[in-house]
C-alpha cells in the first residue's frame, strides 16, 4: 500500500505528479468499473484475485459492478500493463497452487482518485436500453405497447419491494449507511422510473398532449403499403 503521508508530496515512489498524470493519460482507458474496484481494494491492502472477488461479493458490490473471474483477470492484466498495480509477492501454501498477491502503485492510487472524482462529480450521458426503446416506441402498435408498459411497471414494483427488504435487512444488521448508499440510489432510480411509467400509461390513455392521437396517426402512415420502387428509365439523348 502507498504510504498515506506522501500522498500530496511532489515526489511519490520516485514519480513526479506530472509523470503520473502522463502515465495515466497515455496507457489506460477508463471504461470498466471493475478496474476501479480493484484499485480501491488494493488501496485497502494487497490482495490476490480470489480474495478480491470474494471481498466484492461479500460486500454485495456485484449488484453495482459486473463481476466474473474471466473479466477480473483481464482487468488485473491491464492494470499491470498500465503500472497501476504490481506483483507484491507470490506465496505457496502446501500443495495448493501459488497465489500472486498484488499491491497498488503510486500511479495506481492517483488513477483511482482521479477516476472516482470524475464518476462522482461529473454527470455523463448513459445510454439506457429503456430510453432507447422509448425513443422508438411508435414502431409498436398502441394496443401492444400499453400492456408492455404495464408489465414493466409491475416488474419495477417487485424490484422496489426487494430493495426495500434489503434496506430493512441492512438496518437490522446495524450496517453503517455509508456501505449501502448504492442501494439507496438504485431504490430512488427504480421508484422514479416506476412513477414515470405509470404516468406515461395514464397520459397515453387520456391522450394528454395528443400522445395517443399522434401515435395513431403515425401507425396509420406506417400501415400503408410501401409502393415498389420503379426502375429508372434510361434518358434519351438531350433529356435532363
Amino acid at each position: 500500500m502507498v504510504d498515506r503521508n506522501v500522498r500530496h508530496a511532489i515526489l511519490v515512489d520516485g514519480y513526479t505528479l506530472a509523470s503520473i498524470r502522463w502515465q495515466v493519460m497515455k496507457k489506460f482507458k477508463r471504461s470498466n468499473p471493475l478496474s476501479l474496484a480493484v484499485l480501491v481494494l488494493l488501496y485497502e491492502r494487497p490482495m490476490h484475485p480470489y480474495e478480491m472477488a470474494a471481498t466484492l461479493r461479500e460486500r454485495g458490490k456485484e449488484q453495482s459492478i459486473k463481476l466474473n473471474y474471466g473479466s477480473l483477470y483481464t482487468v488485473i492484466e491491464l492494470l499491470l500493463q498500465a503500472e497501476f498495480i504490481r506483483v507484491q509477492e507470490t506465496v505457496k501454501d502446501g500443495r495448493r497452487p501459488e497465489k500472486t498477491i498484488y499491491g497498488l502503485t503510486a500511479a495506481g492510487e492517483f488513477e483511482m482518485s482521479e477516476w472516482l472524482r470524475i464518476l462522482i462529480g461529473t454527470p455523463v450521458k448513459e445510454y439506457h436500453q429503456f430510453e432507447a426503446g422509448l425513443s422508438l416506441l411508435p414502431a409498436l402498435p398502441l394496443e401492444e405497447a400499453i400492456p408492455l408498459l404495464e408489465n414493466r411497471a409491475k416488474c419495477l414494483k417487485e424490484k422496489l419491494e426487494g430493495l426495500k427488504k434489503e434496506a430493512l435487512h441492512c438496518r437490522q444488521m446495524k450496517l453503517p449507511r455509508l456501505f449501502s448508499i448504492e442501494s439507496e440510489y438504485q431504490q430512488a432510480l427504480t421508484l422514479a422510473e416506476c412513477r414515470y411509467v405509470e404516468g406515461l400509461i395514464k397520459a397515453i390513455r387520456n391522450d394528454e398532449d395528443g400522445l395517443k392521437r399522434t401515435w395513431q396517426e403515425i401507425r396509420e402512415v406506417l400501415s400503408k403499403p410501401v409502393p415498389s420502387p420503379k426502375k429508372n428509365k434510361p434518358l434519351k439523348r438531350g433529356e435532363k
